[in-house]
């Protein structure tokens, strides 16, 4: 059967992006944000997934104020880079697994849960960071995507709960997928940041810590955490960090962190970064 086997939880400020695009980033403002990303990019070729579920989030571009699902899953062949204003990034084409994509869809529906199906969505930045701070530059991906977007542009976003309890619901329907694969799950966005008025800029490392610590060890205490204490500790923008619930209501209850990477700033935002393993059954 298929399985998911790690969890990846990494900002995706599009500055990485733009970094990467022009060949910045051994100047000395990233460096150690990029150093932090040599051993997860030794890890994920050694994990060789064959499929990366990615759950992230549009920044109004396959959106609009005009349609906002709360839950939209790619289903489509390809996604393509998205133009945010100033021409797609210079990344592969995103190629889809339209069946396991499709399976997902039918028992996490069946499951009570509901989702927007899209057999045609283009991918902005919140998707191809991710993919270039594990995979590099690659002339194509080594894997196939499946994007998972969230709003947590509009408000009322999801809870914690809910998208831990979603997470669980895509181990189900990734676990009676009748295919060997070997499935790394992604959340993205985040930590702590603020883009508009008096409180721009605004980090605070002593929650991005504590989030990344409890990510691990209490994921579900964690996930009760309301809207309120995102945006009172974490910024307007820190509600992002709701997406890595997701992710790891996918793991197993007790898993294994592997690597952890914190770094302030990389634009005006946070960086962080962490891979859970589970734990291997003897």
């Amino acid at each position: 059967m298929a399985r998911i086997t790690a969890g990846v939880g990494v900002s995706h400020v599009p500055a990485i992006g733009v970094a990467m695009d022009t060949g910045i980033t051994d100047q000395p403002y990233w460096q150690p944000v990029f150093a932090g990303f040599e051993r997860s990019r030794d890890w994920i070729k050694k994990a060789k997934p064959d499929v990366v579920f990615l759950v992230y989030n549009d920044h109004c571009t396959a959106f609009s104020a005009e349609m906002i699902p709360t839950f939209a899953l790619g289903c489509a062949a390809e996604f393509a880079p998205a133009d945010e204003g100033w021409g797609p990034r210079p990344v592969p084409m995103v190629k889809g697994h339209q069946k396991l994509a499709s399976h997902i869809a039918q028992s996490v529906i069946l499951d009570e849960f509901d989702l927007t199906i899209m057999n045609a969505m283009e991918v902005d930045h919140g998707l191809t960071v991710p993919l270039s701070i594990m995979f590099g530059q690659p002339d194509e991906w080594p894997c196939l995507v499946i994007p998972l977007c969230v709003n947590v542009v509009q408000y009322p976003p999801p809870t914690g709960n809910r998208c831990y309890n979603l997470g669980r619901a895509i181990r189900r329907a990734v676990e009676s997928y009748d295919e060997d694969l070997n499935v790394v799950i992604f959340g993205t966005g985040g930590m702590s940041h603020q883009l508009q008025y008096k409180r721009a800029g605004l980090i605070n490392s002593v929650w991005d810590t504590d989030f990344l610590d409890r990510l691990t060890s209490d994921p579900v205490g964690l996930s009760q955490k309301p809207h309120v204490d995102y945006l009172r500790e974490a910024g307007s923008e820190g509600i992002e960090l709701v997406m890595w619930h997701v992710m790891r209501g996918a793991l197993d209850d007790e898993v294994v962190e592997v690597h952890r990477h914190y770094h302030v700033p990389a634009s005006n935002t946070a960086v962080g970064h962490i891979i859970l393993e589970n734990k291997v059954k003897e």
